[in-house]
Formats: structure tokens, sequence, C-alpha cells
């Protein structure tokens, strides 16, 4: 059962980012990375690509997450790809904001690993496969 999935992984921890393309690599999917340097870049990288999921951290060295995020459910051409919110930020209020500004889903990095968190993101997607055959 080939997916063929495409998933931009925006992290900036490079273990992280490559433990996950590497792990989504495997699970059948193409995985497409970015380490969140530039806002543009990474939209330019979205409407070209047309990623089917975003996994973004929120949290990156020169790129606000939230406002990213933002500009994401913004941008029509784009703004229906489920973004998922893979942060350190537990908070109620960063959970909140991410939900406000449109994320589909907001997991806590500390929650899972690696392999848990691929699998549970396949069972997301699944739900999600299933409910959009109702378009």
């Amino acid at each position: 059962m080939s997916q063929n999935k495409k998933i931009l992984i925006i992290e900036d921890e490079a273990n992280l980012l490559y433990g996950l393309q590497a792990k989504f690599r495997v699970a059948g999917f193409e995985v497409i990375t970015d380490e969140g340097a530039d806002k543009t870049e990474v939209m330019e990288k979205i409407k070209t690509l047309k990623p089917d999921y975003i996994i973004l951290d929120i949290i990156l060295p020169q790129v606000n997450g939230f406002d990213l995020l933002a500009e994401i459910k913004a941008e029509p051409e784009i703004s229906l790809i489920p973004v998922f919110i893979f942060t350190n930020l537990s908070d109620a209020d960063s959970r909140q904001r991410g939900q406000a500004l449109g994320a589909d889903f907001y997991l806590i990095k500390t929650d899972f690993n690696l392999d848990e968190f691929v699998v549970k993101f396949k069972k997301i997607i699944a739900n999600l496969d299933l409910t959009a055959g109702h378009s």
C-alpha cells in the first residue's frame, strides 16, 4: 500500500529532522525538509511542491512558527493542507493560539518518540482520508 503522500517537515533540530525524514521515508512517504530559516523560502516551497501534509515546529531560529502557520492558512492555494504542529510548547496559551491560527493538530514532542509519532501521524491521516471521501 504505497501512499506516496508528500510531507513537508519544517524543523530546525537536525537530529529530529533527519530522524523524522528517515522514519517517514521507510513508511512510504515522500519527504521534503526545511530548517525554517526563511519564511519566504518556506512559503515558496509549499506553493511549488504542494505537500499533502505539513509538520511544523513553532520554535524556529529566524521564523516565528505561529506567523508561518497564519500565512499558510491565509493563502487560498495552500490553506487546506493539514498542518501538524510538533513542538515543545505544551502550555494552554500556545495550544489555543495554534488552533486559533488554523493548526489541524497540535502534538507535543515530549509525548512521543520518533516511532510513536509516525504511528500517531499515520492513524490521524488514515482518519483524514476516510473523512475526505465526503467532499
